[in-house]
């Protein structure tokens, strides 16, 4: 597949998504489109554990809306990366705000580098889930402060707030960290890492027993799987699993 707004790529079990800043700076109905098309291609693709999603240029996501109809009544931009079966890995070494935060929110994992910032424009309602990936992320008072006042916050903020995993001295030691959260991931079974993943997302709107219900349903099925047996069996013997995705 050949796209304008992103690039993607594939090294083992690891999938590549580079980011290319639109033009105008400014997100729309093309690029939102090439995003939901690659991801469902990825979501399908069994062979494809974790998502590495990079951003090029100053690696910054500083992004804002176009004013072509991009979104509309029902249209939830973003929520392909969200539900994709796979986790995704983000790395934004300089920082995300717009419509570039909002895209963050919706991957499972966030690396930044110091220096950079992370901010909602004053004054304008998000449009791509922010009120309520926010106050799920870092709670509803820190959420508060982002959206109401405006103000960006630097890294090692961002860090203690639990809005970013991890942060790096600048953007190569950033990129190093995505890759090897990315690799760990890839190196553990694929079925279970999908299984984890549903598992925060959906419990998340679920009561609380319904929750731990769901977690032992996915638990069970896994117990089924070839990938479970070999995990089993390379632990007795004391060898790397050899994982099927089955």
């Amino acid at each position: 597949m050949r796209f304008q707004a992103l690039a993607l790529s594939r090294q083992g079990a690891v999938a590549s998504l580079e980011l290319r800043r639109p033009e105008s700076g400014r997100v729309g109905q093309a690029s939102l489109g090439e995003l939901e098309q690659v991801c469902a291609a990825i979501h399908d693709d069994d062979a494809i554990t974790v998502v590495l999603l990079l951003t090029v240029g100053d690696g910054a996501l500083d992004w804002a809306w176009s004013d072509d109809g991009a979104l509309s009544p029902g249209h939830l931009p973003f929520r392909c990366l969200e539900l994709m079966a796979q986790p995704v890995v983000a790395c934004a070494p300089g920082g995300a705000s717009g419509a570039g935060l909002e895209l963050l929110l919706a991957c499972d994992l966030r690396v930044t580098a110091e220096g950079a910032r992370f901010a909602m424009p004053a004054g304008a309602m998000p449009r791509a889930g922010a009120t309520q990936r926010l106050p799920r992320l870092i709670g509803r008072a820190r959420a508060a402060e982002l959206l109401l006042l405006g103000e960006p916050v630097d890294a090692p903020t961002a860090l203690a707030w639990g809005l970013i995993n991890a942060l790096g001295a600048d953007a190569a030691a950033a990129g190093a960290i995505a890759g090897r959260l990315a690799a760990s991931i890839a190196s553990r079974g694929p079925l279970a890492v999908r299984y984890a993943k549903e598992a925060v997302l959906r419990g998340l709107d679920m009561p609380l027993d319904q929750a731990l219900r769901f977690e032992t349903d996915l638990t069970i099925i896994l117990q089924t799987t070839a990938d479970r047996a070999e995990g089993v069996d390379a632990f007795l013997q004391k060898r790397p699993p050899r994982f099927s995705g089955r």
